[in-house]
């Protein structure tokens, strides 16, 4: 895998360094657990997502190192020149976020409100609020995913908020689909060498990834 497709798939700068310092077996390199605000608009539509990516302990680790002595957390100030460099990169990969309505994609413009943040857990979160080019309803079910087709970050939405509605209207639900989980063959077939003779345009990602159902009557 190129250097430039590294860093545009994790689309977090230095990434490509850990990634080699990360064992090299098979991907994932980066472990990412997601929640999502879906945000409705006066008329009933949804008009932006708000994500928070919480990192695992070896990103986290790497990204603050050298910012902060003793048991000081990175500020969002320290991080926010990634935090930029972040959202500005995953322009590429549409953020890694798919929504359908009614089956149709939808577009979304670039981010706003995005920060980096080191937790108490020393784990650090990506905040940022994508808005819709075009409000969606979800009248007749929306749709939202999270992943890297290249499976390079693995995502999983959080287990007791993955995605929460803000300002909804009555009656609107939530439900989680989750794909099976790879079977022991399929596992070892995860090699780098699978991972850097995918096809363009390969979805590899989309086969693994959660969706939520989000339908309002």
């Amino acid at each position: 895998m190129s250097s430039a497709r590294v860093i545009a798939a994790a689309a977090l700068i230095l990434l490509f360094t850990v990634s080699v310092i990360a064992p090299a077996a098979a991907h994932p390199h980066v472990f990412v657990v997601a929640k999502a605000e879906l945000v409705f608009g006066p008329d009933g539509r949804i008009v932006a997502i708000r994500h928070a990516w919480t990192f695992d302990d070896m990103y986290s680790a790497f990204v603050t190192e050298g910012l902060t002595t003793g048991d000081a957390l990175a500020t969002k100030e320290q991080l926010a020149p990634l935090a930029k460099t972040n959202v500005e990169q995953l322009a590429e990969w549409n953020w890694f976020t798919v929504g359908k309505a009614a089956g149709v994609k939808v577009a979304f413009a670039a981010p706003v409100e995005y920060s980096l943040e080191e937790g108490a857990d020393k784990l650090v979160t990506l905040r940022f609020t994508l808005p819709l080019k075009t409000p969606a309803s979800a009248r007749k079910a929306f749709a939202l995913q999270v992943y890297d087709p290249t499976y390079f970050v693995a995502f999983e939405f959080d287990d007791k908020a993955p995605v929460t509605l803000v300002g909804p209207p009555p009656g609107c639900s939530t439900n989680m689909w989750k794909p099976d989980p790879l079977g022991t063959a399929d596992t070892s077939k995860l090699s780098e060498s699978f991972f850097t003779n995918l096809s363009p345009g390969a979805d590899f990602g989309a086969k693994l990834a959660s969706r939520a159902i989000i339908a309002c009557p």
